[in-house]
């Protein structure tokens, strides 16, 4: 008989991650701000949950067979679940990824045995040099490969709709007003808010935006005209509109910037004792603009994907700081 938190191997510790309430920022509102710390997963983030539900998924559709390779797309979380899960599972890793990324995300896959593809990040989706381009050319070069393609793909969504989104129900139940939490692929949010309001429909979903990413012209005007920016924080916003951004699911959106973003994640380690990662800090900050437009308390729940530990060269290196204009 397994003792109680006495595990077979490191995918059965994905999930069941804990909330807790802050308790400086935020405080000059008259809402409850509470933060759900996905840097608790064993792949220290959200994607740890994603990660498992597109390999299970994969393998049950035949498109990912014993021994074979798993080709994505990713900005570095997404590869950290999958290599870790692909280590257990006995499959190969090839990740394409944009050169923005920290160094410490690249040697993180690569401590895993994956092998790391590094693309223009200043390039257009469709061009042949983007890391989107390169991961479908590979699918096509291995044999016995499965390109998950996060963008697209339904275990996504049905990832979050199946675990975070019962874990808040759980945790919070009918004391959760909003679920706040940036916008990348979409799936985080979107399927877990898609659980929520068959629970309660009166929760509202808040997504967070970086400046430079087209999903806030979309969610404002129904349309993009205008290209994809550079920014510089990691993780969320995008260049083109995946499949797992469902719109309908999304009841407001708020912009936030690259010093916002940065800013508000140094200051949770500071004043929270939160170690967290550049898009946390921005769905916080996203949070607390949201919290501005309300008149009655709410208790408003904000989904914090991943660790500070991947950001140790940038957000949290006072020379980089000063070197991109931060500080």
């Amino acid at each position: 008989m397994m003792r109680q938190g006495v595990y077979k191997n490191i995918v059965e510790c994905i999930g069941n991650t804990p909330i807790v309430q802050l308790q400086k920022i935020g405080s000059e509102q008259i809402h409850d701000f509470y933060v759900k710390l996905e840097c608790m997963n064993p792949g220290s983030s959200i994607k740890d949950r994603l990660a498992l539900q597109m390999i299970r998924d994969a393998v049950d559709q035949g498109r990912l067979q014993k021994g074979g390779t798993i080709i994505e797309t990713t900005s570095g979380n997404t590869g950290m679940g999958l290599a870790m899960i692909a280590a257990v599972e006995g499959f190969a890793c090839i990740f394409t990824m944009p050169d923005k990324v920290s160094d410490e995300k690249v040697r993180a896959l690569e401590a895993f045995g994956a092998k790391v593809v590094l693309a223009p990040t200043a390039v257009e989706p469709d061009d042949p040099r983007s890391y989107y381009s390169v991961a479908k050319q590979l699918e096509k070069e291995i044999p016995n490969s499965c390109y998950m393609n996060q963008y697209f793909n339904p275990s996504n969504p049905r990832a979050h709709y199946l675990s975070t989104g019962p874990e808040i129900w759980k945790q919070m139940g009918e004391h959760v007003d909003a679920l706040v939490a940036g916008i990348g692929t979409g799936g985080t949010l979107c399927g877990s808010i898609k659980f929520l309001k068959e629970k309660n429909p009166e929760i509202q979903s808040v997504a967070i935006d970086p400046v430079g990413s087209i999903f806030y012209e979309k969610f404002t005007t129904g349309k993009v005209t205008s290209k994809a920016k550079p920014y510089l924080v990691e993780g969320f916003g995008e260049d083109i509109l995946p499949s797992t951004v469902d719109f309908d699911f999304i009841d407001h959106m708020y912009q936030v910037s690259d010093q916002e973003c940065f800013d508000m994640t140094r200051r949770l380690a500071i004043q929270e004792g939160i170690f967290a990662g550049g898009s946390c800090g921005g769905a916080i900050h996203g949070a607390l603009e949201y919290g501005k437009s309300l008149r009655e308390k709410k208790n408003i729940l904000i989904l914090l994907p991943d660790s500070g530990s991947r950001y140790l060269s940038k957000i949290y290196n006072p020379q980089w700081m000063k070197e991109n204009g931060f500080v």
